[in-house]
């Protein structure tokens, strides 16, 4: 499936529940992400995990509802618990099984994103463990000091930004150097296309989302 269909789809299911108060419709997009993952063989460990780190801040919707809300109480906060599950399950769908390169490649070829800034996330997202073995080098200098720079010390993340700065210089004049001119015609390597069962399946995702919400009698 194009990832920028798939993209396309989930944001449609991610607006449509944030508007939807039906239980039952949440779980079953759970279930069905769930079944998605395994089908494209993510570790019960990753699907642990999905189910563990949620937990806290679902339990706070839910507290906070249930003690501080007005109307049906109960209803609520269970709305807005398994809504938690459904955005994590539903997310999962996409940032686990999508290759971020074949995503800048159909959002810069096929719904015609700026060049600069398709290549410019791709740039970013490749420099993240760089930027980690960096902080990681910053934080040992800081100890040869007798400095001890904590997790939520500022002046880590400062040298960190001056870093990535640096890089993103280095980077830009890289980019230049190979023949990147922006707003310039461009021919692509890869190329990535749109299919009639793209389509196909984004408009069945759609139809089966508007079943769910308005022809299911969910309890």
């Amino acid at each position: 499936m194009n990832p920028s269909i798939k993209l396309l789809l989930l944001l449609v299911i991610a607006l449509e529940i944030s508007f939807t108060m039906i239980i039952s419709l949440n779980v079953a997009l759970v279930i069905l992400a769930i079944i998605y993952l395994g089908l494209h063989g993510t570790k019960l460990k990753t699907l642990a995990w999905l189910l563990v780190v949620p937990l806290l801040p679902a339990i706070g919707l839910w507290s906070t509802q249930y003690i501080n809300g007005s109307g049906d109480k109960a209803l609520m906060a269970w709305v807005l618990f398994t809504r938690i599950y459904a955005f994590v399950f539903t997310g999962a769908t996409f940032t686990l099984t999508t290759n971020i390169l074949q995503l800048a490649d159909a959002l810069e070829q096929n719904w015609h994103l700026p060049s600069k800034f398709a290549y410019g996330v791709l740039a970013a997202y490749n420099l993240v463990p760089k930027i980690q073995h960096e902080v990681k080098i910053i934080r040992a200098a800081g100890l040869m000091r007798g400095q001890q720079l904590s997790f939520w010390s500022p002046q880590l993340y400062f040298k960190a930004i001056l870093v990535s700065i640096n890089w993103s210089q280095n980077l830009a004049q890289a980019m230049a150097s190979h023949g990147f001119v922006e707003d310039a015609p461009r021919t692509h390597y890869r190329h990535s296309a749109l299919h009639a069962r793209d389509w196909v399946i984004l408009g069945l995702g759609i139809i089966g989302l508007q079943i769910g919400v308005f022809v299911i009698p969910w309890h």
